[in-house]
């Protein structure tokens, strides 16, 4: 992999600026200039790299794709060991290791604008996209292997999407500790059942 240019590690770092001020203070309430005072730099070299906050807004939806990726490090990357790799990311599809990527305010923020901003739409569903397509590629390498009986990756994998999108929805609402990991627990074996797994055999340490 090549080395990385001054402008992608300035941008990353000015997304990532952007990120941490969005945390405390809202997308809405986040400028150019609060950015740079986060990074101590000035506010003119902020605007050379992103024109303008949409530019900042577009960064730091790339960034939240980046980040996402982590959910779907299984513990095996093995080739011949397909069925406890999807069991593992299953796992952390339906855990709190979202929390550790990217905060639920930012993350609902940056989705609310779809309703209004067609390239963060368009940006959105690249994202949705890819995230299924992972979970279709490991579903369809079990099929292969003839470890999961099931007809249609895409299918399956789209329903557990949707599954998961609906809980984290309704379980931002929950406050309380117990009943959030009730429910949570409640939909992982939803989508196992989907595929035929039991959820208590397939545990796995994440």
């Amino acid at each position: 992999m090549g080395r990385r240019s001054l402008k992608e590690d300035q941008q990353k770092r000015i997304v990532e600026a952007f990120y941490e001020v969005a945390k405390r203070e809202g997308i809405e309430n986040t400028s150019f200039g609060k950015v740079a005072k986060e990074l101590e730099m000035h506010q003119s070299l902020v605007i050379h790299y992103f024109a303008n906050k949409e530019d900042l807004l577009l960064g730091l939806i790339d960034f939240i794709m980046m980040r996402y990726e982590n959910i779907y490090q299984a513990e095996s990357e093995l080739d011949d060991q397909p069925l406890e790799r999807l069991t593992s990311v299953l796992h952390n599809i339906f855990s709190r290791k979202w929390d550790n990527y990217i905060d639920d305010s930012i993350f609902y923020n940056c989705f609310a604008l779809i309703f209004r901003h067609q390239e963060i739409k368009n940006r959105f569903r690249e994202l949705h996209l890819m995230l299924r397509g992972w979970l279709q590629n490991l579903i369809q390498a079990c099929i292969d292997k003839k470890q999961l009986v099931y007809d249609d990756a895409s299918k399956a994998a789209d329903i557990i999407f949707v599954i998961s999108d609906g809980a984290y929805y309704y379980l931002s609402m929950i406050e309380d500790p117990v009943a959030y990991d009730m429910h949570l627990e409640r939909y992982k074996e939803e989508a196992f059942r989907l595929l035929g797994l039991n959820v208590a055999a397939a545990k796995v340490n994440n």
